[in-house]
């Protein structure tokens, strides 16, 4: 077998292995709100996440990638030896696959393009020295270490603030959400679909500019909060005869309706976002050896669905880990804490992509729950949990970096 046959096998192994630990964790933290509050069990979530990280992926994700991640490395720095680009992809895949499944051996919600993003440094340090490194980048990724979680925070801290002064302490909760569920799924919805319209349905030709894609975001919510009226009145029948308590558990009941609303959202931008994190690598690998080095490469549409289904496997068969992490260590969560959590974490990632602010969806979802435990007190958060998870992000970047390096190392003096 020559070398560029068995990258090949390598590149497609690493890359479903990779699909599979995104799933367990990446994906897995985007569900754990829904999961830990009760909003859906787990196997509604495996549903859920299945049917919008695929329209995601499909719809939003597009299918052309850059070679090198984001634009790390120099091409020219590299070199023109399309062997070492391809094997060192493949090692930078399963340098951060193997940085996922240890993470999520212990619970921890990391970045998945962090890990990736920390591979490609440590690949090009060692291929083309210090000078093949973009650390320009480089720091404003790493700026989406602050960004994200306190972007998300004061969000899901102050979105749940809003919720506990109108709806959660009223006298009245489920008459109080009688008039405010309409008012929440207005920006549900104008948002989402701001998303799909300002320059996010390219696969399909319809990204459209934000002059043109505001007023139809406006008019969509406007027409789903009217829809949402008779809705929330059937949803909060007698809702002046009901004692402090059960009016209390009804609302929450109708919170699981928005928080559901809420992690179909989370999953589609996550499916637009990351799903190529693992297979957008392994195209590169593929288009590398059949044509050399290329700028970008066109991710086929199986290759994204194979992707996909990898990483729903991931999500069933070890996802519970990271969920239990995020629905229930962090901080105590209920439908109407989970959906602040979601809401916020989804209209910060979706904002903040479209004005081209470094995030990360993990980063922003810690962020936003933290916030939302803050919200009700300082003692509703497992400090030691969040200061775990905080520790895990720090050493992301270096440990994929060092691992890609060792393995390129290894695989440079064993095959090239």
């Amino acid at each position: 077998m020559d070398v560029a046959t068995l990258t090949l096998a390598l590149a497609t192994i690493t890359g479903l292995y990779m699909a599979w630990n995104i799933g367990a964790n990446d994906v897995a933290n985007a569900m754990g709100t829904s999961v830990g509050s009760g909003a859906l069990t787990l196997k509604h979530a495996i549903v859920i996440a299945a049917i919008f990280e695929f329209g995601g992926a499909m719809l939003v994700g597009g299918t052309v990638t850059k070679t090198i991640s984001k634009g790390i490395i120099d091409l020219a720095a590299i070199g023109s030896d399309a062997s070492l680009l391809a094997l060192g992809m493949t090692c930078c895949l399963l340098a951060a696959a193997a940085w996922l499944h240890i993470a999520t051996h212990f619970g921890w919600p990391v970045s998945t393009t962090h890990s990736i993003v920390g591979a490609v440094v440590g690949f090009g340090l060692l291929a083309g020295g210090v000078d093949a490194v973009n650390w320009g980048k480089v720091s404003m990724i790493a700026a989406s270490w602050v960004i994200s979680p306190v972007l998300g925070g004061a969000l899901g801290f102050f979105l749940f603030l809003f919720l506990k002064h109108k709806v959660l302490s009223a006298d009245y909760p489920l008459a109080a959400m009688r008039r405010w569920g309409p008012v929440m799924v207005f920006p549900i919805f104008a948002i989402l679909t701001l998303a799909l319209l300002f320059k996010g349905l390219k696969p399909l030709k319809l990204d459209l500019s934000m002059d043109t894609a505001a007023p139809l975001a406006l008019g969509i919510g406007t027409l789903m909060t009217l829809v949402s009226i008779p809705v929330f009145r059937r949803l909060t029948e007698n809702a002046g005869d009901l004692d402090l308590k059960t009016s209390l558990r009804r609302t929450e009941k109708v919170f699981m309706v928005l928080q559901i609303l809420t992690a179909c959202f989370v999953a589609f931008a996550h499916g637009s976002n990351d799903v190529a994190n693992a297979v957008g690598p392994l195209a590169a690998v593929f288009a590398t050896i059949k044509e050399g080095i290329q700028d970008q490469v066109e991710v086929p549409i199986n290759v994204l669905l194979v992707g996909s289904l990898g990483i729903v496997v991931g999500l069933a068969t070890y996802g519970y880990k990271v969920m239990g992490t995020i629905g229930q260590e962090i901080t105590e969560l209920t439908p109407s804490r989970g959906f602040t959590a979601e809401f916020a974490a989804a209209t910060t990632i979706v904002v903040a992509s479209k004005l081209g602010l470094p995030v990360s969806t993990t980063h922003t979802l810690v962020g936003a729950v933290v916030g939302v435990g803050f919200a009700r007190s300082m003692g509703a958060i497992n400090q030691q949990v969040v200061k775990g998870i905080v520790a895990s992000w720090f050493i992301t970047v270096p440990f994929t970096a060092l691992l890609a390096a060792v393995l390129l190392a290894v695989a440079r003096w064993l095959l090239l």
